[in-house]
C-alpha cells in the first residue's frame, strides 16, 4: 500500500467508527460487558474524538507532511508496540502512527481493551488485505525492531529489561493538572468537571490536582462536579469513593465533597479514583515554571494553557509524553 492508499483506508475507517451498523453497534456492547470501566457514554467519546481529530484526511496530510514520510520507509521495520487499557482505544495513536509510517507492527492487546482495536483492524483488512502485511497481534513480542509500550512506572522497568537494547518508546506513570486564576466562569468549571470525570478520571489526561490561588472558593466547582453524581451507580467507582473517604475521616484529615467526589490538599500530582488532589500558591508563573519542568505531567489546564474542556481531545500531534512517535518512527 502506499502512503495514499494508507490514508485512504484510516479516512474510510472514522467514517465507519461513527456510523451506526450493526455489527459496529455488537462490537461496542461487548466491549462494555469485558471492561466495568468502561461505559456506552466514554466509548462513544473516544471513538468520536479518534474520528475527528485523527481521522480526517486533511488533517493526516498536514500531519504526514510534517515529517516528510513517503510510500515506504527507507528500511521497514516490525515495531512492537504494548497497549495499555485504561480507557476505550487509548493505544489507537500508536497504532495510527506505525500504520501511516508504512512500518510494520506486532500489537499486544491489553486485556482490558482487546475488542474495540481487534475488530477496527478486522475491518481494515476486510476492506483491503494488503492491510494483513501491516499489522498482526501476538501475546509476546518477540523478534521485533523496534517497540512502543505504555504502562506504569512498575512495568516499565520490565519493560526496560527487555526492550532496552532495542531503539524504543516506553512510557511511564502521566497525569494532568489544571492551574485555576479563581476567576473562572461557571462554563469553564463545567468543562474542568469533564477533564476531571470523563472516564471516570483513569486516563493520563485526567486532571488529579488543582492548583488554586489562596482563598479559593471551591464551592462553583464542586456544584459543577455534580453533573457527575450518576458515577455512584457504578459499584466500582463507589467502592473508591468510599474507600477514600473513609481513609481520609479515620486520618482526621480536613477533605471536602459534594457526595460523589473528594477534594483533599496533598503535594501529589496524581490521585485515586473519586478523589482530586489540590494545592494553594501565590506566585503563579513560579508554579507555572516548576510544573512545566515536572515530567510525570502530562497536560496542564488553564487559562494561557490548555483550555477547559480540550484536555481529553488531543490532535494528531499530542503525542503522550512529549516523546514524538512520528520521528522516532522516521528515524528508524
Amino acid at each position: 500500500m502506499d502512503l495514499q492508499e494508507r490514508i485512504k483506508i484510516v479516512e474510510k475507517l472514522g467514517i465507519y467508527m461513527q456510523s451506526s451498523e450493526d455489527n459496529w453497534v455488537n462490537i461496542k456492547d461487548k466491549a462494555l460487558r469485558e471492561n466495568p470501566w468502561f461505559t456506552k457514554n466514554f466509548i462513544s467519546i473516544a471513538i468520536n474524538n479518534i474520528a475527528i481529530h485523527f481521522l480526517q484526511e486533511n488533517l493526516v496530510q498536514q500531519w504526514v507532511g510534517k515529517y516528510g514520510v513517503k510510500d515506504m520507509p527507507a528500511m521497514q521495520k516490525n515495531v512492537g508496540i504494548v497497549m495499555a487499557g485504561n480507557i476505550p482505544l487509548v493505544g489507537f495513536h500508536d497504532f495510527l502512527c506505525v500504520f501511516i509510517s508504512g512500518h510494520r507492527q506486532t500489537i499486544k492487546m491489553s486485556s482490558k481493551d482487546a475488542v474495540l482495536i481487534k475488530h477496527l483492524v478486522d475491518k481494515l483488512i476486510e476492506w483491503d488485505y494488503g492491510v494483513a502485511a501491516y499489522i498482526q497481534f501476538a501475546e509476546n513480542l518477540k523478534g521485533c525492531d523496534a517497540y512502543i509500550a505504555t504502562g506504569s512506572n512498575n512495568s516499565s522497568r520490565y519493560f526496560d529489561f527487555y526492550f532496552g537494547k532495542y531503539p524504543n518508546i516506553i512510557r511511564r506513570n502521566r497525569t494532568s493538572i489544571a492551574l485555576l486564576d479563581g476567576d473562572e466562569t461557571e462554563s469553564e468549571l463545567d468543562k474542568l468537571a469533564d477533564d476531571i470525570q470523563f472516564y471516570f478520571g483513569l486516563g493520563c489526561r485526567n486532571i488529579t490536582k488543582l492548583y488554586v490561588p489562596t482563598g479559593y472558593n471551591f464551592m462553583p466547582l464542586l456544584e459543577a462536579l455534580k453533573k457527575y453524581d450518576y458515577y455512584f451507580d457504578f459499584h466500582k467507582y463507589k467502592h473508591n469513593y468510599d474507600y477514600q473517604l473513609a481513609l481520609l475521616m479515620m486520618g482526621r484529615r480536613f477533605y471536602m465533597t459534594n457526595g460523589s467526589i473528594v477534594l483533599a490538599e496533598e503535594k501529589s500530582i496524581f490521585s485515586p479514583v473519586s478523589q482530586v488532589n489540590y494545592e494553594f500558591y501565590t506566585d503563579k508563573e513560579k508554579i507555572l515554571g516548576e510544573l512545566k519542568s515536572n515530567e510525570s505531567i502530562q497536560c496542564i489546564v488553564g487559562k494561557g494553557n490548555i483550555a477547559f474542556g480540550a484536555a481529553q481531545q488531543p490532535s494528531l500531534e499530542d503525542y503522550a509524553d512529549g516523546v514524538d512517535t512520528m520521528l522516532f518512527l522516521s528515524d528508524l
